[in-house]
């Protein structure tokens, strides 16, 4: 685990950083089987398979997120102590045993049931703690590992990196339905999660352990490959940022606008994506179609995230947040109506806008307003909340559509959340900054 170990990041011709870049991303897109829109191509098997109804198995993904959310601030800690290298070795091995046992997870309850024990209450039991190993080590702690590596090489050039990075991973993410539908019809369901286990557990262990370093400090190098050239009648450099701990960022009102504005997308969007196939059922959408959404969502939310990159060092952060907020608005109100070709098409156009602010605040907001030394740990605490988010919305819809036979009251509720944070945003100051604005120079 030396940084010199198998070769020496200072020796490659061009700065770290840039590898960096490709190996995080690599690191990112391979979460992907720990992330709803993954899970999402499994659960109409898992629901044959372990015979139990939507809202018992929401409730047990539910269950089996929140746990893993309250389980991510300590991970952060962790991988601030022993380094992003060993935290996505020991990530994706985890991940790797996950889907292996999720994969014989109907068979082990048809066993334990056999002792004598009630055969729903067996399934619910061990799917949940299945959904929990999932989410913990793959949407968890190697998407942890790999955005705070990322956070740690770049400072001047953070918003460029991070319109490079989010854009690839959302590209990867909304394609991960067709391509795991692919693979499951070609190997079924079970063959699928093995052979990802294989590939995860082993192939991108020995990756992240290849590739993966701590710092550029930790490797002898420069963060961004060195100051940037002093040219004359610039500027001065801006001054030296302050380095928060975990506890000083949870109680900044900026650390709390961020975290509940990606929290929000990652809420509804989990629980849409999960339940992606009967909401479109709901709509008059065949399963093709359904899960064939998320391409034209990407196809808009690959050139945003780019400009929302490029913007993240140029612009006060909470534009960003805003426009974000008015994407959700759209996403939210007219995903009970994608049977209507133009309130398709908006909703759409809505989901893909939000979703291009994701990536590149998730890796840039966070160690542009508190520093790199506890960036772990804070990236932990906002994972805590997204994570938790993501659980409730899968169950939240469930219920909704239990209740009232439709999706439809639930969203349209829900889309009142990004107008309560787009109205707060203006409000909140930036914490490395002396004006009451957020992101003001």
């Amino acid at each position: 685990m030396r940084s010199d170990f198998p070769f020496r990041p200072a020796a490659v011709p061009v700065y770290y950083g840039w590898i960096v870049l490709a190996a995080s991303t690599v690191g990112i897109v391979m979460s992907a089987p720990g992330q709803t829109i993954g899970v999402s191509v499994f659960t109409e098997s898992l629901l044959e398979a372990t015979r139990l109804s939507r809202v018992e198995f929401s409730n047990a993904y539910l269950v089996g997120t929140l746990l893993s959310g309250l389980m991510l601030p300590y991970a952060g800690s962790m991988i601030d102590r022993i380094g992003v290298r060993r935290g996505v070795v020991m990530a994706a091995v985890g991940l790797g045993v996950v889907l292996a046992y999720l994969s014989q997870v109907d068979r082990i309850a048809e066993t334990v049931a056999g002792l004598g024990l009630p055969e729903s209450l067996t399934a619910w039991c061990l799917l949940a703690l299945g959904f929990l190993g999932l989410r913990f080590s793959g949407q968890g702690v190697l998407t942890l590992a790999s955005r705070t590596m990322l956070g740690r090489w770049f400072e001047r050039r953070r918003g460029l990196v991070s319109s490079i990075s989010g854009p690839f991973a959302s590209f990867a993410f909304a394609s991960s339905p067709v391509v795991l539908s692919a693979w499951v019809a070609g190997s079924g369901w079970r063959g699928a999660w093995l052979e990802m286990a294989l590939t995860v557990g082993v192939g991108m262990a020995l990756f992240g352990w290849f590739f993966y370093r701590e710092s550029p400090e930790a490797c002898g190098l420069e963060i961004d490959g060195g100051p940037a050239p002093v040219v004359a009648g610039a500027s001065p450099p801006p001054p030296l940022r302050r380095d928060y701990t975990r506890g000083e960022a949870l109680r900044t009102a900026a650390f709390w606008l961020v975290t509940l504005g990606i929290g929000n997308h990652a809420m509804v969007g989990t629980g849409m994506a999960l339940h992606i196939v009967d909401l479109g059922a709901e709509a008059g959408l065949s399963q093709a179609d359904s899960l064939g959404l998320f391409l034209p969502v990407t196809l808009i939310s690959v050139p945003t995230g780019i400009l929302v990159g490029m913007a993240v060092d140029r612009f006060p952060m909470r534009f960003l947040i805003m426009g974000m907020m008015v994407g959700q608005m759209v996403m939210f109100g007219l995903a009970p109506h994608l049977g209507d070709p133009l309130l398709h098409a908006l909703c759409i156009a809505g989901w893909g806008f939000s979703g291009g602010f994701y990536g590149p605040l998730t890796v840039a907001a966070l160690p542009n307003f508190f520093g790199r030394t506890h960036l772990g740990a804070i990236q932990g605490g906002m994972m805590m909340v997204i994570v938790i988010a993501s659980a409730l919305g899968p169950a939240l819809l469930a219920a909704v559509k239990a209740g009232f036979g439709s999706y439809a009251p639930g969203l349209h509720a829900l889309a009142f959340l990004p107008l309560v944070v787009f109205f707060i945003a203006p409000f909140t100051r930036d914490p490395q900054a002396s004006s009451p604005t957020l992101g003001s120079s």
